[in-house]
Formats: structure tokens, sequence, C-alpha cells
């Protein structure tokens, strides 16, 4: 019976989730499985990775073949190196005191990477947003300063309408009164 690590799928259309289970490699992509190992959750950035790093030893160590995928995450989580550093020790190369502290090493190196990107993520984000608010800001205040043009533009229109009809009116009363002193 060759047993096969792989993902089962689950989710909604478009939206994938899948369980990391090992099953026989007869039996059908989400079908029956021996043993659920973790899931992993692709659409969370970086991916959501939840994995039971013993069991999943032991299955490699007793001959289950990861999918593609299944290598993938498995190396991201450290199983892989962690089952070759077994092998060392077995073998007699290394201990095992010698093995945890390399592994608890690696182990340390890529949470610190995993958790610098997870920041930087984080801080994108925060300089996208403000951005966003100044470019809002930016374009309220243009806004703002256009209507404000424009009300000045026609308060002083209207203004001159009236000095233009006050001046029309005032020199039409005045021009027949200067005549009337001229005659005399």
């Amino acid at each position: 019976m060759p047993t096969r690590i792989r993902l089962q799928r689950h989710g909604k259309k478009n939206q994938p989730f899948y369980h990391i289970v090992v099953a026989d490699g007869r039996a059908p992509r989400d079908g029956r499985f021996i043993e659920k190992l973790g899931t992993y959750n692709p659409l969370t950035n970086p991916a959501e990775i939840i994995l039971n790093e013993d069991s999943a030893v032991e299955w490699i160590k007793k001959g289950a073949q990861p999918s593609t995928t299944c290598r993938r995450i498995l190396s991201y989580k450290g199983v892989l190196l962690k089952r070759h550093l077994q092998i060392g020790v077995e073998k007699g190369a290394i201990t095992q005191e010698q093995a945890d502290v390399k592994f608890n090493e690696w182990k340390q190196a890529k949470d610190a990477k995993i958790a610098k990107k997870v920041n930087d993520l984080e801080s994108d984000a925060k300089k996208k947003a403000k951005s966003r608010l100044d470019a809002e800001i930016n374009v309220n205040n243009n806004r703002a300063a256009a209507i404000d043009a424009k009300r000045r533009a026609a308060a002083e229109a209207a203004a001159q309408a009236n000095a233009e009809a006050n001046a029309e009116e005032a020199p039409a009363e005045e021009a027949p009164a200067t005549e009337e002193n001229t005659e005399a």
C-alpha cells in the first residue's frame, strides 16, 4: 500500500483551504485518508500552515512520499531537515544534542524571517493607507479651494454688477443736475 502525504481540498469556490493528510495513493483526492497531519491556508499572506511535525517525520520515516506541494510545505516547516538530521543521528555522524541545536538555530532563523515579512507587510499596508489618506486630503483641499475660488468669483461678479448698476444710476441722476447748473 503506497502511502502519500498530500493535500485534501476543502473550502468554497475560489477560496481553497487544504488539509494535509496521509492517504493511500489509490484513494480519491478528497476521499478516505489514514491520518490528518495539519492544515494549509494559501489565501493568507504569508500562507498559514499548521502541521504536526513529529507525526510528519514519522510518516516520512515509514516511507510515505509527499506530493510536490506537500514537499515544499514540509521543507518550509523544517520537517525534511529534521528527518535529514535524524538520519545523521541514526548513522552516528552527529549526536542528538547537535541535531537539536542545528534544528533550533534553523527554526529561529526561519521564524525571524517570517516575522520580518509579516512586519514588512504590515508597514507597507500602513504606508499605503497613509498615502491614500494624504491623497484624499489633497483632493479634498483642491476641491475646497476650487469651490472657494468659484464663490469669490461669483461674489466679485455680483459686486461688480452692483457697482456698475449703481454707477449707471448715479451719473444719470447727476447729469441733469449738472446741465441745469451750466445753463444758469
